[in-house]
């Protein structure tokens, strides 16, 4: 069997898989771990986010072999934020700067 505990990040980023934990609780059991992928992309698919199934460290004290995790929102978006801010010290201009052109 391969013991599966649903984590914090998996629910908050996931709908499908908060309705799960309410449902039938943090913890599921499979044949294998390809079975729990598989359980995986299919709570991605049904999800606005992905998940997917990260081994347990070798020296974890619990008695799961892996979790569902998945990245908070605000991970995701770092690149948009740092578009945005790139413009905002450009003056609102989408034209490119050089280091030539730069007077402090």
């Amino acid at each position: 069997m391969y013991e599966v505990e649903v984590k914090p990040s998996a629910r908050k980023a996931n709908g499908a898989v908060g309705g799960l934990v309410n449902r039938d609780g943090i913890r599921h059991a499979f044949e294998s771990r390809a079975a729990a992928e598989a359980w995986a992309s299919g709570l991605s698919e049904s999800g606005r986010r992905p998940v997917w199934i990260r081994s347990a460290h070798p020296t974890d004290r619990s008695d799961v072999d892996g979790y569902l995790v998945s990245r908070q929102r605000q991970l995701l978006d770092l690149e948009g934020a740092y578009d945005k801010r790139r413009r905002r010290l450009r003056g609102g201009s989408s034209e490119r700067g050089t280091l030539a052109s730069y007077d402090p």
